[in-house]
């Protein structure tokens, strides 16, 4: 990927897939069960998981400590799950305010992702990096339906440089770098600085979380829209 490139959803995948692993429709449960009690707003315990997927506690530590999901699980210092899969309960560059709680995301495209996962309506602020202009979007659980202003660009760090063998990692070395801008202007200008990203379209990495959303748990949100049916 080359500087200010627009490269497709396909390729973007195609480059980055093999950070994402595949899941099995229990771990695809538990991991969408993590989601919604961090949607609330707060920290949460091994005991509280064990709870919302009805399972011991022993059973909810294997799956954050020794599962697929567990490189994208982050605990605080007393043990309980502040971040996952790029949702946070503590402030970020990113802010999100979904069924009137505010949460926050590791980066920009992860914004994208929690309408369709959580079924809810997500209003996303965040600031561009290079001017500080505010960028404002809200997302439903089927599309993006408003943006303010209406041609951000999104920056995209190249995946063969993630490294995503644990939540701190994959933040340091592929969040850190993805951000939302209110003008080409103000994104070429930030990319300039990080030779190794590129601008996006905001409709390009959109349709990527769409795809990276199926891959993870697309099992789990069948079954779940089934039973809503």
């Amino acid at each position: 990927m080359t500087r200010n490139e627009i490269t497709t959803a396909d390729e973007l995948w195609e480059a980055a897939c093999g950070h994402f692993p595949a899941l099995s429709p229990e771990e695809q449960q538990a991991g969408i069960a993590l989601l919604r009690e961090l949607a609330r707003g707060e920290p949460v315990t091994t005991a509280q998981l064990a709870q919302a997927l009805d399972t011991t506690v022993e059973a909810a530590a294997a799956v954050i400590q020794h599962s697929p999901l567990s490189p994208f699980v982050h605990t605080a210092e007393d043990g309980r799950i502040q971040r996952f899969f790029g949702l946070s309960v503590a402030p970020t560059h990113h802010q999100l305010t979904i069924n009137g709680r505010r949460l926050w995301a590791w980066c920009a495209p992860d914004t994208l992702a929690y309408a369709e996962l959580l079924g809810e309506t997500a209003e996303i602020e965040t600031r561009d990096p290079e001017t500080g202009q505010l960028v404002r979007l809200t997302m439903s659980p089927a599309r993006i339906e408003a943006v303010e202003p209406t041609d951000i660009l999104v920056s995209w760090r190249r995946s063969d440089l993630w490294e995503a063998t644990s939540a701190v990692q994959i933040i340091a070395t592929a969040c850190h770098f993805h951000f939302f801008f209110a003008s080409r202007e103000s994104g070429e200008r930030w990319v300039a600085k990080h030779p190794e990203t590129s601008l996006l379209s905001l409709d390009t990495v959109f349709a990527f979380i769409e795809r990276l959303n199926r891959h993870m748990f697309g099992t789990e949100l069948e079954r779940r829209q089934a039973e809503t049916a």
